[in-house]
């Protein structure tokens, strides 16, 4: 594998690792139930939360997640402007389908992780249904999904820019099979048998030859 493939990949790796282990902490983190204060002042109720560390850790794995969608985008290049060739018919479906994949789980977990970390800032609220007052929390496991589709969505894109890039090599050994077996053969110098030099006689002795 080329050197630049193996950085690209290790790169994707570390930051799925770092989104993953930025949610799970979050999800450890998050807001619990006993944390919030229910206030009421007469017919009104109110629900103050605490400020939790899940909001830094949410917003930071959604930051990782970002990242690591753009710099896999970036090096693989978009299908209708990248350069070079094309990658063969399989590794062309394999690609197109982990793009569609990863950009749709992309999408979800960045809104989820965004959305759950929001949740955990400090702030107050009042929310009434059907006449009565609901404190809303994030429910357990809410980060732990996000984090798992994060790493789903990295390794989806490390397959993407794998599937693409193969063509290069695929190119690049394909040329130099064709240019051993292709190119001008070398074999001995054919030369030519040396004749020797005419010999010129006069024409008396030819004449004298001829009736003898």
């Amino acid at each position: 594998m080329e050197k630049r493939k193996v950085v690209m990949c290790g790169v994707l790796s570390l930051l799925a690792l770092l989104s993953a282990i930025t949610a799970f902490s979050a999800e450890a983190t998050k807001i619990k139930k006993s944390q919030v204060k229910v206030t009421k002042l007469g017919s009104l109720t109110r629900c103050s939360y605490p400020r939790s560390p899940a909001y830094d850790l949410g917003f930071t794995s959604a930051i990782f997640l970002m990242m690591a969608q753009i710099i896999v985008s970036v090096g693989s290049g978009c299908f209708c402007c990248r350069k070079g060739p094309a990658p063969s018919r399989s590794h062309w479906i394999i690609a197109l389908t982990c793009f569609v994949v990863s950009w749709f789980t992309f999408v979800v977990a960045f809104l989820v992780l965004l959305t759950a970390a929001a949740l955990n800032d400090e702030h107050t609220e009042e929310t009434m249904y059907a006449g009565n007052y609901f404190c809303y929390i994030v429910k357990p496991g809410v980060f732990s999904t996000a984090s798992v589709l994060s790493l789903f969505t990295i390794a989806l894109g490390i397959v993407y820019y794998l599937c693409l890039t193969s063509s290069k090599q695929n190119v690049a050994d394909t040329t130099t099979v064709a240019n051993q077996g292709g190119g001008i053969a070398m074999g001995q110098p054919q030369i030519p048998e040396r004749v020797e030099d005419p010999v010129f006689v006069h024409e008396d002795t030819y004449m004298r030859r001829q009736f003898t």
